[in-house]
Parts: C-alpha cells; structure tokens; sequence
C-alpha cells in the first residue's frame, strides 16, 4: 500500500510550547501582511499536552510577545508566585539558602504545562492551524538534493515482528516547504537530522537530567498557592547534580519533583528511589501525609545550554525548543526560551517562504536568534552548570563567583562532556540500599507507571531497539550491574533468570515505556534507541 500525502507550508513536528508558538507566530505574520499560509502540526501524544511534562514555573515574557491579551483570552496562568525558599538538606534537617537570583520568580507563574498547550493549542487551531495529535512523526522524507521536505507519520497495524497484520495503514506523507522540527529534549528524528548535516560540528556535547514528578491533593490546611520551594544536598551525595521542586497550586493541589543530572557515576544509583527517598525527608514528608498522589511522570531534560546549541537550520528546516536545548539552567526555566525561539523560526520560515524559497536554509533564523534575549540570557548563564562537575560545594562557590562578581562576562567558557561514558564499573562504588516504599509517602514504580495513564497497543513492534543484543548482558551486566534497571523510571527494563538463578537476559517491558528518553541517552554504549510507537501510545498526562 502506498502511503497518501499532503502538501502544506510549513509542517511542524511537535505540540509543546515551541512548535506551537511557532505556528500562532506564522499566522500572525500572515494576517500582518495579507497572505495565506496553510500550516499542519502533528502532535504524537493522543491530545495536545498528553506527553509534556515540566515542573512548572513560566516566566511569562515570550507569552507577552506572541500574545500580549493572554489573560482576557483565558489562559491557565492562575497561580502567580508569592514566596521562593531555597533549602539546602542534610538527612534529618534543613538550612535555608539565599535565593540565587537566576531562581527569583517574581511575576512569574505556578502552572500545569500540559493545561498550558492545550490553551495554545486552541489559540493555533482558531487562527487556522491544521493540528494533528496522535500521529507521530516516523521518517524525515528529503528530496533528490538531499532537502527535507516533510516527514512521515508511523505505519499502524504491524505485529511484534514489523509484519503488516490485517488491521495495518501506512503512515502519511505530511510535506512542506518548510519544516520545523519541535521534537522536545532528545528528539528522535532530530538526531538523524544531527547526523546527516553534521550539527553538532564544533559544538559541546548536549548533556542531560532526568526530571521525575509527581501531583498531589494535599491537605487543605497545608495548601500555601504560590509557594515555591527548591531544594539541594539530601539525598544524593556531593558528587551528582541533583535538586528538588515544590510548587503549591491553587485547587490544594502541589507539584513535587525531582532532577538528577545524568552525568553521574555510580550504576547502582536510581533516580526514581532517589525521588521517594527524597519525599521521606521530615521537612517533606508532612506535606505529603494526608494528601493522595494523582499523577506520575518522567522526562530527560536539557542542560547543556549555550555551549551545547547545535546549528539550527539544514536545507529545508530547523530545530526550535529543547529539541535544540534552550533550556536555562540556572534559572529552572525553558519554557519562554522555547516560545522565543519557535517565534523567530517562524518569522525566518515565513520569510524564506515569502521569497520562495522552498526547501532552501532558513539562515535568518540563527541571526535573529544570536541577536535576541534569549542568546544573551544563555550566554550569561552558560558556566554555572558545568561549574558543577565537581561538585556541589565547588559548584556553587562559583556560581556564586559568576553570578554576583563576574555577572556572566567571563572571558572563559566551561565544556560539556557527554553522559553516557562516566559511569565507573560497579565493582569500584558503592552500593545504595534505598528503602522500602512505604505506600502512602513514597511508591513503587508499577504504580507510579499506573498513574501516568500510559498504554501502548498489544503486540505492536518494540520501539526501544537494541543495536546489539548481546551488550545488555555480555558488557552492562558484567561490567555496570545493568544499570538500565535503575536509570529507567518506569520498569522498562529487566534482567530475569531462569529457575536456578542463571542464564540471565535483558527483558524490555515497552508497554511502561512513559517515553522520557533516558535510555537512550545513558546508556553506555548508546545501544538503545527510541524510535516512535504507534500513534497515541505513551502517557496520558491530565495536568502535568
């Protein structure tokens, strides 16, 4: 079966803040100067706002651009920040920190990013934007030069083995003068498009964390809206870059997560147990004791920042967002960053449309993003998080130095190294025995996953692919313990044995798979890459 196609525009791969800034921008620049643009983005969560997940806290300046009546349209900004705390834990207690002040949030706000796309959402859609969600963008389609000129959503109907089953539909052809991939941290066709035009050429790798969250009905009594808390120290050691967020909602509601930095060393750390033990904490646990856990959720972020932005177009498109790494921080934030730079790939594209100019580089995009705010912001902050990699205490004597003396303008830039190759073998550290989840507090990762409403269809192909089947447990068991067992946060991945307690091998779990990509970024041997399920499939989060 051939598959169909549809000429548009632009194409956009992606429903988060930044592709859908991108195409509000690319109708408003029409109705500016009286053209018409047909503009189509697909979104590989069933809903727009199913597979986002953040924190979050939005400093609301691209907002005011892209939309400066946003709150006479009605958007879900209802929780503006009263107070900040920044805590440093030791294991039974707590000292608070002057709030850096990247982490001021004044004027900013408390939100639920999910809610906040499906309202930008609506707001594209009203202006003429084509939205497509659960359809996941498979294959990036190139013309005879070697030009994108579109994508391809995933086939449906194939069985385990690839093999079309009776209910099988090929994938579509979504093609566009231009495309804008808006894929979110570690894009999957993003990386391809790294590899074929050479983008990350003279730039530091990217590197990453993994961010874990959780939503709560707390306590009424214990309800402080507007209430932001962050905290470092307990319980990870000195040596890994870690930290934690409370965010108090209105509707006694409180967002609580928590960021590892995947450059960390030890293969017996979890970053899930790290999160429940975290909880546990006294100056924790009692805001929690009470109250119900109502949402559960993982995604790898970002945080490379200015030194790991790779080159953003490519003959016919360009990256915006995380899936270039936008992300500040320092100041805990890429959301505005995101909105920026999907506003200006927008005035770019429509330009380069404008002069007909399909499938061509649309280079004004890196111009006009080094000339914003949001290049000087990164620009600014770009040591304070390499500043890190040795160590806490190190780490934030300069950030301190950065911030308050040098103010960002040193004549030096720290580099990045990449996360996959600093784990130490498991023989040379130390074990970490995490407790038992108690049940009420902290939790296992079944019911966590449970939580986050994924599902993926029975028996389709897996979308975690190994390269080589034989690394899980010739060179990750033998030398790290398999440490996939424990980075991954939803039970993904699983060493059984047989009866007798031998011949061990890798058992992949896709169906718990919440699509937050840390496989694919730390694993040792980069022996595992994410490819796209069938359409819908992953989490379902409501207000995350």
């Amino acid at each position: 079966m051939e598959r169909e196609s549809m000429e548009f525009d632009v194409v956009i791969v992606g429903g988060g803040p930044s592709g859908l800034s991108a195409a509000i921008r690319l109708k408003q620049r029409a109705e500016e100067e009286g053209r018409e643009i047909n503009v189509c983005l697909i979104e590989k969560g069933a809903e727009i706002g199913a597979h986002i997940l953040s924190g979050a806290v939005l400093e609301p300046r691209a907002l005011n651009e892209l939309i400066p009546d946003w709150a006479e349209k009605g958007a879900p900004l209802d929780t503006p920040v009263k107070n900040d705390k920044f805590m440093y834990l030791t294991k039974t207690g707590a000292f608070r920190l002057p709030t850096p002040p990247q982490m001021n949030n004044h004027g900013n706000y408390i939100i639920s990013l999910g809610n906040f796309c499906r309202w930008l959402g609506e707001q594209a859609e009203a202006m003429g934007v084509e939205i497509y969600p659960g359809f996941p963008a498979a294959e990036v389609l190139y013309d005879d030069n070697g030009h994108v000129r579109g994508i391809a959503t995933g086939d449906m109907g194939r069985d385990k083995n690839g093999e079309p089953t009776e209910a099988f539909e090929p994938g579509m052809e979504l093609l566009g003068k231009q495309t804008i991939f808006a894929e979110g941290c570690r894009g999957h066709l993003t990386k391809t498009l790294f590899d074929k035009y050479d983008l990350r050429e003279g730039k530091d790798p990217q590197t990453y964390a993994i961010g874990i969250k959780e939503l709560w009905d707390i306590d009424p009594a214990k309800s402080e809206p507007g209430k932001v808390w962050h905290s470092v120290g307990w319980p990870v050691s000195s040596d890994v870059y870690g930290g934690s967020f409370l965010y108090h909602l209105n509707g006694n509601q409180v967002a609580v997560g928590y960021v590892i930095g995947l450059d960390y060393k030890n293969p017996h750390l979890s970053p899930f147990d790290e999160f429940q033990r975290f909880k546990m904490h006294p100056k924790v646990k009692d805001v929690f004791e009470g109250g119900r856990r109502v949402s559960y959720g993982a995604r790898a972020l970002n945080e490379g920042g200015f030194q790991s932005i790779p080159k953003l177009t490519f003959p016919g498109g360009c990256l915006v967002g995380c899936t270039a790494g936008f992300l500040n921080v320092p100041k805990i934030k890429g959301t505005h960053t995101s909105m920026k730079s999907g506003m200006l790939a927008a005035d770019a594209v429509f330009d380069a449309i404008a002069d007909d100019a399909a499938g061509v580089e649309p280079v004004s995009y890196g111009e006009k993003i080094e000339a914003s705010w949001l290049w000087t912001e990164l620009h600014r902050v770009r040591n304070i998080r390499p500043g890190f990699s040795r160590g806490l205490w190190l780490g934030m004597a300069y950030a301190g130095l950065d911030t308050y003396i040098l103010r960002g303008r040193a004549p030096w830039t720290f580099k990045h190294h990449s996360d996959h190759d600093q784990l130490k073998p498991a023989a040379e550290m130390p074990k970490i025995e995490y407790p038992k989840p108690d049940g009420v507090v902290s939790f296992d990762r079944n019911s966590s996953v449970y939580l986050s409403g994924t599902n993926h269809t029975d028996g389709q192909p897996v979308h975690l692919q190994l390269k080589d089947a034989s690394i899980p447990i010739d060179h990750n068991l033998a030398l790290y313990d398999a440490p996939e067992q424990r980075y991954c946060p939803a039970g993904v991945y699983e060493i059984v044995r047989d009866d007798d307690g031998n011949n061990p091998r890798l058992q992949i779990n896709s169906q718990n798979c919440v699509h937050c990509k840390t496989c694919d970024i730390k694993d040792p041997t980069q022996n595992i890459t994410w490819v796209t399920p069938e359409g819908g499939g992953g989490p379902a989060y409501p207000n995350m």
